[in-house]
């Protein structure tokens, strides 16, 4: 991965917000209708809630005329004047609930939609890296930006954006009719506006440095659980619970000092709004009757003066709200920066009828810049052959079955799957004609069909049980009590690590493939299970071309072609009595491994 790209991800290249927008907006684009349509409902509300206290305004203003002329006590004309204002006002809120109601269905139907897709978009992205970016990116903070910043962004999507359009729509609504009122008030007014606006200018700037920095100690935190979740038991087995729990309350500790730095922020910031409320309040009352406002107009003020301060207030939430979104779309955008590694060219093809045939041609790699672990290896496989790779650790055995899937891009050199060059080849249909044996068996939550057919229901039970019976895996899922059905928890922890190994040879086998790769498959099983395997490698090895490491030579003894390696160049090829003969490097192997025999 290019250094850049490891920046990005770590969340070290800043984005400004006109930068950011756009992207945001294209997400937002598909669901516009949806969104416009929530903010005609929220400017409806908006509209009821601004003119209540100006309906106010007109009644008190009418019943303080009328009780200057009758007696309140002998006239029915003030009761009815408050029954009008209570049956109103109980309309005016019934209506701007329902309005409220409609605006949040729409706005959730269309803010969701754009997350489900943004989470696609990201999840396949990450699908499409190489094996070397996923090594660089901790899974704990691939999660976070899977799950969690898209979470922010829902929260932009169906609650933030409209609701902190209506609040700025409302504080120039209500500037709009005090003026009606007195000019000169509503003048003064302004002050405290702009007066707000300049102190949340800076408050805006403060907390969006501090959201960043949060964003990332949650990502470090998140990285570092899963880590550690996952290698307890070594953790436990060498006794290092207490140096664990050091490393996590330093990473917590800095989450708690942002988290801090975030309420010190925010305690600063509201009471000093609702300070200038106050002095609001207070100069409305003041000058109301300097201006010799009526009743219906000062209590028209200060109500509008609540409705003046608390879309403000609002914003100071939702700028909260932004901030963290923004943040959020800041690492996101970043991740999706990354460009993948290893992609399809413009005219890549899918492979036809595979053959199974091998090549290298003067095939040169390596993980970090001039560090080679292959150096100008070339060698050919025919169909149906099986191939077998001996090395000391190290020496780029693994490496080789590696780029034949093109998990890692060659620096220099060619490899062909039947005189074609892999690079011309779609990755799909290249993965797609390869099967593999891995020493590291992974299963996923489910059972054991769904970890055979990986979800694909196109299998009939039928076929699954011969595959496996081929396999020899039939002789443990017949003892379970669901057969097929079993349970597997996570990471198969419920099966050995021989009948992981041999589901995961059913499911290699279900595939058909042309090319099979077993990488250490008998590494860590017992001798009963990998009498098994060998029984069901004897099977299949005429079906495709197989490529096998393996560190006991009892296992390839009957490949047809072994390459010996060592330190990235090949030293030796040939059968196994050819390499014998030779008395060379694999001979001190086999010297090695059978000299008690």
């Amino acid at each position: 991965m290019a250094v850049e790209d490891i920046d990005k991800l770590q969340g070290d290249r800043k984005m400004s917000t006109k930068e950011m927008l756009p992207r945001i907006y294209k997400y937002l684009k598909p669901q516009i209708g949806w969104v416009i349509l929530a903010l005609v409902f929220s400017f409806i509300n908006v509209a009821l809630d601004v003119i209540a206290p100006k309906f106010m305004q007109g009644v008190i203003d009418e019943i303080q005329h009328k009780a200057r002329i009758i007696d309140v006590l002998n006239s029915v004309s003030a009761p009815t004047y408050v029954i009008v204002l209570a049956v109103s006002m109980f309309i005016l809120t019934i209506l701007g609930q329902a309005f409220i109601f409609l605006e949040t269905l729409v706005l959730n139907k269309a803010g969701q939609k754009v997350v489900y897709d943004l989470r696609m978009e990201v999840f396949e992205h990450v699908q499409n890296m190489s094996q070397d970016q996923l090594n660089e990116m901790p899974v704990g903070s691939l999660v976070t930006r899977v799950a969690n910043y898209t979470a922010s962004l829902s929260e932009l999507f169906t609650n933030i954006l409209v609701n902190a359009l209506k609040n700025i729509i409302t504080i120039v609504g209500v500037f709009i009719i005090m003026f009606t009122i007195e000019p000169a008030l509503a003048g003064i007014m302004a002050i405290f506006l702009v007066v707000v606006f300049i102190i949340s200018f800076f408050f805006r700037n403060i907390v969006r440095k501090i959201f960043t920095k949060e964003r990332k100690n949650i990502s470090d935190l998140n990285a570092f659980l899963n880590e550690n979740l996952s290698g307890m038991k070594i953790t436990q087995l060498f006794n290092q619970e207490l140096r664990k729990e050091g490393e996590f309350g330093e990473k917590n500790e800095a989450l708690r000092r942002c988290r801090n730095n975030v309420m010190l922020a925010f305690g600063i910031y509201r009471p000093l709004l609702s300070f200038l409320y106050c002095c609001a309040v207070a100069t409305v009352f003041f000058f109301g009757l300097e201006f010799g406002l009526t009743a219906g107009a000062v209590l028209a003020f200060y109500l509008y003066i609540s409705k003046f301060f608390q879309p403000i207030q609002n914003l100071a939430d939702q700028l909260n709200g932004i901030q963290r979104a923004f943040s959020s779309s800041e690492r996101l955008f970043n991740l999706l920066d990354v460009k993948p590694a290893v992609r399809d060219l413009p005219d890549a093809i899918e492979l036809g009828d595979v053959k199974g045939k091998i090549e290298f041609k003067n095939v040169w790699f390596a993980y970090e810049k001039d560090q080679w672990i292959l150096k100008n290896v070339s060698f050919t496989i025919n169909p149906k052959e099986t191939c077998a790779f001996v090395g000391a650790t190290g020496a780029g055995k693994t490496t080789i079955l590696q780029l034949i899937v093109r998990n890692y891009e060659i620096q220099k050199g060619d490899i062909y799957i039947d005189g074609i060059n892999i690079k011309n080849i779609k990755i799909d249909s290249l993965r797609k004609t390869i099967g593999q044996m891995l020493q590291d068996v992974f299963l996923f939550t489910g059972t054991v069909r769904t970890n055979i057919t990986l979800h694909d229901e196109s299998y009939s039970d039928e076929e699954i049980m011969e595959v496996c019976k081929y396999v020899n895996a039939d002789s443990f899922i017949n003892k379970t009590e669901k057969g097929l059905d079993e349970e597997i928890i996570e990471r198969g922890e419920n099966f050995s690590q021989g009948q992981r190994q041999l589901l995961s040879f059913a499911r290699t086998v279900l595939a058909k493939p042309k090319i099979l790769i077993l990488d250490e498959a008998t590494a860590n099983i017992d001798t009963e299970t990998e009498v098994l395997i060998q029984e069901s490698l004897e099977k299949i090895k005429n079906i495709g071309t197989m490529l096998v490491v393996a560190h006991r030579l009892s296992t390839i003894q009957k490949a047809d072609q072994i390459i010996v390696l060592q330190n990235g160049e090949i030293i030796e090829k040939g059968n196994h009595q050819e390499l014998l003969k030779n008395k060379g490097y694999y001979y001190k192997l086999y010297q090695v491994q059978f000299a008690e025999k």
